[in-house]
């Protein structure tokens, strides 16, 4: 009888905990990506609890989906590290007869993302921007003078400039898919180039400014150009206005600003997509479609400061947001952008070894 009851009790306990498992929801995305209430929305509306952990780089993320079981149904790469990893079988293709709201995204840029995924069939766009310059208004105008228009990446690659900057603290995002073909944009070279002497020609630029930069994160520079602890930060064009925004809450006479540099920027999509081993696919795709939601997509953009690919939270969105040309380019700065470029294993390992020659001067 005793060995009857403890039977029936671990069959319990297991039904209890494949329950528990159809209700939780795990999801990874970047720092400082989502608006404050979102996740408690989610849960109010669907009765899914979630688990929420965030990361500040690609690369970490490709690490947990590369080395598989990393217990996330929803993750958020972005759309050159997507198109490999799909190549590598890490996402599932969506159901697309759970997700109605896909109706709400706008098609041109659904077909700029499908370039990375064809026919967007294992993504959607969570939130998209470009890589440019941050800056501290004051700051830059004490050192380079009042006329001085931040409009280049000259502010960063020209070593007299940013020699200048140094003593207020200079950063760069920890990310080498996006320093090196911003260094080499700036030398006339193609930013989608694999050549390795092209690679090497901008390492060799950020070799010659390393000793004007503090310090390389993708993340640190948000609280630091806030606080007016850096004056000059490469960053992704969401970050900076979060930046803006605190330091604006903060009162604490911080004026930040943001430019697509003159010379051209990466334009980047950020995409919601579900691995091939989620413990949670049918949750997975509730949660995607709860974030197409127009109200939803409006309430992170206005939070987070990031454009979204949701056509229908135009509406909804702060005009002080869809107006700013940081946030949302003109048709000029559009001309400029260039796009992510895929990289192979063996671009891979070279591109790895000049940062790590770049960050640590060796």
């Amino acid at each position: 009888m005793k060995y009857r009851l403890t039977t029936a009790l671990i069959a319990l306990a297991a039904a209890g905990a494949v329950q528990a498992q159809d209700t939780v929801l795990h999801v990874y995305n970047w720092s400082d990506y989502i608006a404050e209430d979102t996740m408690e929305k989610f849960t109010a509306e669907t009765g899914i609890e979630v688990t929420y952990d965030v990361y500040d780089s690609n690369e970490v993320l490709e690490a947990k989906m590369l080395a598989g079981s990393s217990g996330y149904d929803v993750v958020v790469p972005t759309s050159d590290f997507l198109q490999r990893q799909i190549a590598a079988g890490v996402y599932a293709p969506l159901d697309k007869s759970m997700l109605p709201n896909l109706a709400n995204m706008d098609e041109a840029l659904m077909d700029g993302a499908a370039a990375y995924d064809a026919g967007n069939e294992h993504a959607v766009i969570y939130m998209w921007g470009t890589t440019g310059i941050g800056y501290n208004v004051a700051a830059v105008a004490e050192r380079l003078g009042d006329d001085y228009e931040v409009d280049s990446w000259s502010l960063i690659f020209d070593p007299e400039i940013s020699a200048k900057l140094a003593d207020c603290g200079i950063s760069l995002l920890d990310a080498p898919t996006e320093m090196l073909p911003a260094a080499m944009n700036y030398l006339g070279l193609s930013p989608n180039s694999t050549d390795k002497a092209d690679l090497e020609a901008g390492a060799a630029l950020l070799e010659t400014v390393r000793p004007n930069i503090r310090y390389f994160h993708s993340s640190q520079y948000i609280s630091d150009l806030a606080n007016g602890d850096t004056c000059v930060a490469v960053g992704w064009s969401g970050d900076v206005f979060q930046a803006l925004y605190r330091a604006e809450e903060a009162e604490n006479g911080v004026e930040i600003g943001y430019v697509i540099p003159k010379e051209g920027a990466l334009q980047w999509f950020d995409m919601l997509a579900i691995p091939a081993d989620a413990p949670n696919p049918e949750a997975a795709h509730t949660f995607i479609n709860f974030i197409m939601d127009a109200q939803i997509t409006a309430d992170i953009t206005n939070y987070v400061w990031y454009a979204n690919a949701n056509a229908a939270s135009m509406s909804l969105v702060d005009e002080e947001i869809t107006s700013d040309p940081g946030i949302f380019p003109t048709e000029e700065a559009k001309a400029n952008l260039w796009a992510s470029t895929v990289y192979d294993a063996r671009t891979d390992r070279t591109i790895s070894r000049l940062w790590t020659r770049v960050k640590t001067g060796q």
